[in-house]
């Protein structure tokens, strides 16, 4: 069990969702984890000390000093004990302080004390979570390495919908458990995804689009995140959805939309894998409202797109790998060596229309990986699932 053993700080502040914190220390106590809870003054306005050390076992930590006879915890010992830091929930107010570095409680001087990874789940009503001071806070955690568990939407303690309760315990755990793995070969590396098609826009209510269903990059992005990767799946229009704590979702509509979204995050990420089926052509001009048949016919003027891989591989570093795409009709090999060449691919994914039960829609993919050193590998028709397995080992083993 990836958690058997381990040390995990829980850092719990004042929000309503401090109740959750019992879910999550039972799941984390039945894995095999040793939890030690540090707690905020106002967190004990809404979860009593007694709850969490029966449940922990462990005395709770919430002041700087234990007793008056001079006996004070160590923020800096537990910032060495810990195999991992989570806050769960994680206010609005602590996230600043967190940001800033401002100490003034035990939990902040234990975060700034860290070792280890920390994990932030957000608890905090919609507009507050939406406010760009706390988006620039979590940005700036995001910065340090902290991994932002994203909030779901739903009711809240306000009454209203929106985005802002603090995800639930079992995602929570999923996230360490994926991260903590020790056969995790992908921890700490931080890839960018892009799935799906993209629309570009006629007019207001049509678009010129591919048939991509977006199942490979969001396979690709639930294996990555499975081996402990932070994942950025950059994802064009697609009724899929995703739900792990390691993968944080953009939705796009257009090539230009992608395009502005992966040049932005790749510097930050150790590889990319360009899986999304990116329109090669945009109309020159998009019509402000809907053309009219009666207007007969019809001529569509259209301009090239940025080229994403071609642009990736311009930036991409000597720690930095990037691998492409190839769903082709004709000449497959040819075009794609020439791709991955033109590109500065590290290694391109080839399919083909040819092959049954390939390509766009289907839940089965056959495949050719493809090396810059010509090593190529062909594997038979799999499940989108087992071939994502097959090309992130491929990429493991590249990092």
């Amino acid at each position: 069990m990836a958690l058997k053993g381990k040390h995990i700080v829980l850092g719990i502040t004042g929000s309503i969702a401090a109740y959750k914190a019992c879910t999550l220390i039972r799941l984390l106590i039945k894995a095999g984890a040793e939890v030690q809870v540090v707690i905020t003054p106002a967190g004990k306005e809404f979860i009593t000390p007694v709850t969490l050390s029966a449940l922990t076992s462990k005395p709770v930590i919430s002041e700087f000093f234990a007793q008056r006879d001079g006996s004070w915890h160590s923020h800096v010992d537990l910032g060495l004990w810990a195999d991992a830091m989570v806050i769960a929930p994680a206010t609005a107010s602590t996230i600043g302080k967190m940001a800033n570095g401002i100490a003034d409680n035990m939990l902040i001087t234990t975060y700034l004390s860290m070792k280890a990874p920390v994990f932030v789940a957000p608890a905090m009503d919609l507009d507050m979570f939406a406010h760009e001071a706390t988006q620039r806070n979590l940005q700036t955690l995001r910065s340090y390495g902290n991994i932002i568990i994203e909030p779901a939407e739903g009711e809240l303690a306000s009454h209203l919908v929106g985005k802002g309760r603090m995800e639930e315990p079992e995602q929570i755990f999923c996230a360490l458990e994926s991260y903590l793995c020790e056969d995790n070969g992908m921890k700490g590396k931080n890839i960018l995804i892009t799935a799906g098609p993209t629309y570009e826009k006629i007019d207001p209510v049509r678009f010129i689009g591919n048939y991509s269903s977006g199942k490979m990059g969001y396979a690709l992005a639930l294996e990555c995140a499975r081996r402990g990767a932070k994942v950025n799946l950059v994802s064009g229009p697609t009724h899929l959805s995703i739900k792990h704590p390691l993968v944080d979702l953009v939705r796009v509509e257009s090539a230009e939309q992608m395009y502005e979204n992966a040049t932005q995050l790749f510097p930050q990420c150790d590889a990319a894998i360009l899986s999304a089926a990116v329109a090669d052509f945009t109309p020159d001009s998009v019509a402000n409202s809907k053309i009219k048949r009666e207007k007969g016919n019809q001529t569509l003027s259209l301009k090239p797109t940025h080229d994403i891989a071609a642009a990736l591989g311009k930036m991409k570093t000597d720690r930095q790998k990037l691998v492409g795409f190839a769903l082709e009709t004709d000449n497959e090999q040819a075009n794609a060596h020439h791709k991955l060449e033109k590109k500065n691919l590290d290694f391109i994914v080839l399919n083909s229309l040819r092959d049954e039960g390939a390509g766009f829609n289907h839940d089965t993919n056959k495949i050719s990986i493809i090396c810059r050193n010509g090593d190529a590998h062909d594997f038979p028709l799999k499940s989108k699932a087992e071939v994502a397995t097959d090309i992130v080992d491929k990429l493991q083993d590249m990092l």
